[in-house]
């Protein structure tokens, strides 16, 4: 194991604690041991806090931030663009619509006896929209022959599924909007740990497919012309990588809703520091330093003394954007690293 690995295995832990700690209740780390171990404590709530609501919180942070950066990761090197990330080829848009059409078509559904408002039914919304989508740039990924006509079909779905989105608000009355408003924030809380049971595996196996796309990606930087002379079927690499990304992406802003930041730039901050594009050791590093970030922004959008969660979107973007920007300015550029 590298330097710059053990380190960061060593701030990922401190943020899991701290995760677990913060809060509207401050929760000190003798007692956080004490219920682990099964130990009382002087407050019986602490207990009920930290299993119930806080453990489920940042394990959620771990997979939703871990897999936003891996699918940011291979989106980048895949379309060989630092702009590029995991929403580019319209997941997110279309999980935002299916969430749109359970919140705003409520009177709709209840026309069939069906009551569609729950957090449950609007992931189901939010897993359905996103894999229709998945579907159809899958299938025009079949048609066209350069990833850059590929991105531009992810980006045109994008906005024709908020402009869908747009007209569902603008019919749709104001109690509905706040909600489907709500749920664009980006929320960890939400998540119980039944729903957990689903998310784990689901980020699990974009884990394990990781692996199969580490000499893809690797090949990928080096053009296509090359991966095709190095014997690399680019069909089932090209599936790969969109299914995996797909299946992170997708699932992640199905249960935690499109969180901002993390996947753009996670990946420039991990090349930064290792100064490597080796996807060997950008992938287990990238995961790392994900869920860092989101667990960290997650503990500062609910400090000690705040009555309310603050948006989580707004601190990713608030603290992520300068850092990403100064350590562009340090370095100078980042079109090195493709």
């Amino acid at each position: 194991m590298n330097k710059p690995l053990a380190i960061l295995i060593l701030v990922f832990i401190a943020a899991l604690l701290l995760d677990v700690m913060f809060g509207s209740v401050l929760i000190p780390l003798e007692a956080l041991w004490d219920i682990f171990i099964g130990e009382p404590v002087p407050h019986p709530a602490w207990e009920r806090i930290v299993l119930n609501y806080r453990l489920p919180r940042a394990v959620t942070g771990v997979l939703a931030g871990s897999g936003l950066g891996l699918s940011g990761l291979y989106m980048q090197t895949f379309f060989r663009n630092p702009l590029a990330g995991p929403y580019v080829l319209g997941i997110s848009a279309g999980a935002s619509l299916g969430v749109a059409l359970v919140v705003f078509g409520e009177s709709l559904w209840l026309l069939f006896g069906i009551q569609f408002m729950s957090g449950f039914s609007m992931a189901i919304g939010a897993i359905v929209g996103s894999f229709l989508v998945f579907a159809v740039v899958l299938f025009f990924s079949t048609k066209v022959r350069d990833n850059t006509s590929l991105l531009i079909i992810g980006l045109m779905f994008s906005s024709a599924t908020s402009a869908i989105v747009s007209i569902l608000q603008f019919f749709s009355n104001p109690e509905d909007v706040q909600s489907y408003l709500i749920w664009t924030f980006g929320d960890l809380g939400s998540v119980t740990v039944s729903e957990l049971q689903i998310l784990f595996p689901l980020i699990a196996l974009g884990w394990i497919g990781s692996v199969f796309l580490i000499k893809p990606l690797n090949i990928f930087l080096l053009g296509n012309q090359y991966a095709k002379n190095a014997g690399l079927n680019m069909t089932l690499a090209k599936y790969g990588v969109i299914s995996i990304t797909a299946l992170l992406s997708g699932t992640i802003t199905a249960y935690c809703g499109p969180i901002a930041f993390i996947g753009l730039a996670t990946p420039h901050i991990a090349r930064m520091i290792l100064d490597t594009s080796d996807h060997r050791l950008l992938i287990p590093f990238v995961g790392f330093l994900g869920a860092i970030i989101l667990m960290l922004c997650d503990v500062i959008s609910r400090m000690p003394g705040l009555s309310h969660s603050l948006p989580l979107n707004a601190i990713t973007s608030i603290l992520g954007g300068p850092l990403v920007i100064w350590l562009i300015v340090k370095r100078g550029n980042i079109s090195n690293s493709f």
